[in-house]
Formats: structure tokens, C-alpha cells, sequence
């Protein structure tokens, strides 16, 4: 009985959107002030973010915050990112500060589905629309010019997708994304879950949905290098926390991937596991993971960590393309860098 209370007070709180939410997205407790500290393994930094740099807070008080994404627009653009427990997705603009841009997100049932029903990592098309990565409705889907969503794809091989997490865009169209179990109800032993894998896919712009590899229990964040030769996965397996490194063949398959860098032992240390990740334009990596966001070169050297104190989500690069917006448990902070990140163009 108590198990069901806990579950409907969840459901009251996560599903629903209430006036409550709507004050919420208005005026977020906690805005204001600085997070954590930066960390310098290695000289190299310093060519990449300036030693005193400071973590912003952007605002606070969220649930869970994921998938930092930038839109470019007439108004000098804004940032979209995920409340997944919240099932919503919300703006922040320079000027505006936060508002609620999208409830519900990545699931439109009427029942309980959960602690994590929403959408995950998000990304922009070829064409610049809105791609998320629902939990809740187990797709991949597409915010239409019109603002009607379209789904892109939601099964392999007639079975249901577990629960899309993060993406990544290649030049050419394709959407490259990882598909673990976090947002099932009961994640791997979830009686809904109908694929025996949990793996990372390329959807190719013709609508044809490749199974990449299954080698990894929790992939995650996913990222290309600048020259989309290496493709970067994460995995949050507590036991296996490493980033891989995948050479992108010619067809856009992948060849035998090798470890990129190895966190396992600072797992249960720090806060937080691998997870997001971004690339900037000299191809620095730049991945959440326990302490906050791990500075790799292009070569897997860790340069050094913005460590936010917080189990940290993901990050990705906005506004002039030198600053890093970072999800971190219930904040959201930006740091300017010395670098820019990729920006893709469709081919």
C-alpha cells in the first residue's frame, strides 16, 4: 500500500501539468551564484578555458535535468533542455530567463510510467526541427514546422524500441542514437521490453534503421569527432564506466570500437556515472561523468574536469558557440570556454 501511495503522489506530480508547473517554469528557485569548481589535470587546459572560469547558474530546483540543446533564431537564439521525471521540456533565453516550453514530452499515456517518462537527449534535424528522444513513448520523434510531433521510428524488427536516450546528427542526415533501459518502468526487467539488446542505431535520412552494435549494457551519450571519422558512446555501467571510440566506415557502419577513457574506479568517489557528451571544433571531448564534465584531448588525455559537486547529465555548446551549457542533477549552469563547439550542416 505504501509502495502505491508513493507511486500515485509520483504520478500526481510528474505527470500532470498544473498550474504549479507553470509558476515553477516562470520563476525556478535558486537562479543566481556559481557551481563547483574547475579542476587542471594538465597544462593543455588553459588553451581550452581560462583558469579562473566560473560555472553560472542558470537556475535550479528542477528534478532532473537533460539534453542541452542551442537554437539559433531572429531573436539571438535560446536553449531547449529535459525535465525527464517532469515529462517537459523548457526554454531558457538570455533575456527571458525560463519558461515551460513542452509538457508533456516524450510520454502521452494516462497512466503511471514511471520515475523517468519524458524525453532524453535532444538534437536538431538536417533541417533544423527539434528530434527528441522519448522514454515514455519508446521513439525517436520530430517537433514539424506546423508544431505537431511526427515519429520518426519507434521498433527493430517489429519490436519496440527500450527507451531512446541520446543522439547525435551526422552531416549527411543521419541520426545516430543509443537505446538502454533507464526509461522503462522497471528499466531491464521491465515485462515490456521485446528486444534482447540494448544498442546504438543510425536512423538514415531515407527512414531505414540500422542496428550499429550491441557490445555495450547502458550505452548512452553519443558524439562524432569534427571529421566524423570516430564516433563517441558512453556508457553508464557502473561496473564498465568507459567512453568508446567507434571508427565510421565509409557506409556509416561502425568498425571495432576501443576504449576511449576508463572511469570505473572513481565510480562510488564522485557523483554520477558517464553519461552526455559533446565535441568541440578542435575535437576535445567534452563528457559528463562522476564529478561533472571530463575534459578529454582528441587523443583520450583527461585535461581536467569541471567538477559541479552534482551527478551531472550531459552538456553541449550555445550562443556564439563558446559556451558550454551543463545539466547537473536539479541545475542548469552555463561556462564560457576558449573553444567552440561542432555545428553541423546537412550535406
Amino acid at each position: 500500500m505504501k509502495q502505491l501511495i508513493t507511486h500515485l503522489l509520483l504520478f500526481i506530480l510528474i505527470q500532470g501539468t498544473s498550474m504549479s508547473d507553470a509558476a515553477f517554469a516562470q520563476a525556478p528557485p535558486g537562479s543566481g551564484g556559481t557551481l563547483g569548481k574547475l579542476e587542471q589535470f594538465d597544462p593543455e587546459l588553459s588553451k581550452l578555458i581560462a583558469p579562473d572560469a566560473k560555472m553560472e547558474i542558470l537556475s535550479n530546483g528542477f528534478t532532473w535535468t537533460e539534453g542541452p540543446v542551442w537554437r539559433s533564431d531572429s531573436d539571438g537564439g535560446h536553449l531547449l533542455f529535459s525535465d525527464i521525471p517532469r515529462n517537459s521540456i523548457f526554454k531558457w533565453h538570455p533575456k527571458q530567463g525560463i519558461t515551460l516550453f513542452m509538457s508533456p514530452s516524450g510520454y502521452t499515456g494516462v497512466t503511471y510510467y514511471g520515475l523517468e517518462p519524458g524525453a532524453n537527449g535532444l538534437l536538431l534535424d538536417a533541417n533544423g526541427n527539434l528530434v527528441m528522444c522519448e522514454h515514455g513513448d519508446r521513439r525517436l520523434s520530430v517537433l514539424t514546422p506546423g508544431g505537431g510531433k511526427r515519429t520518426l521510428v519507434d521498433s527493430y524488427q517489429g519490436k519496440r524500441l527500450n527507451s531512446p536516450n541520446d543522439g547525435v546528427l551526422k552531416s549527411n542526415g543521419d541520426i545516430y542514437f543509443t537505446d538502454p533501459p533507464y526509461g522503462l518502468p522497471n528499466r531491464e526487467k521491465d515485462t515490456m521490453k521485446e528486444l534482447d539488446h540494448y544498442g546504438v542505431y543510425r536512423y538514415s535520412r531515407d527512414g531505414k534503421l540500422t542496428l550499429l552494435t550491441t557490445e555495450l549494457q547502458r550505452p548512452n551519450g553519443i558524439g562524432f569527432s569534427p571529421d566524423e571519422k570516430i564516433l563517441y558512446v558512453a556508457q553508464s555501467d557502473p561496473a564498465k564506466a568507459i567512453w568508446m571510440a567507434y571508427p565510421v566506415k565509409a557506409d556509416g557502419t561502425l568498425g571495432d570500437g576501443k576504449v576511449f577513457y576508463d572511469a570505473t574506479e572513481t565510480v562510488g568517489k564522485m557523483p554520477g556515472l558517464p553519461d552526455g557528451l559533446s565535441v568541440d571544433q578542435s575535437g576535445n571531448v567534452w563528457a559528463s561523468g562522476p564529478g561533472g564534465i571530463w575534459i578529454f584531448s582528441a587523443a583520450g588525455k583527461l585535461l581536467g574536469r569541471l567538477n559541479t559537486g552534482e551527478r551531472t547529465s550531459n552538456c553541449g555548446f550555445g550562443e556564439d558557440g563558446s559556451t558550454l551549457f551543463i545539466t547537473a542533477d536539479t541545475y542548469l549552469v552555463k561556462v564560457k570556454t576558449k573553444v567552440k563547439g561542432i555545428d553541423f550542416k546537412s550535406k
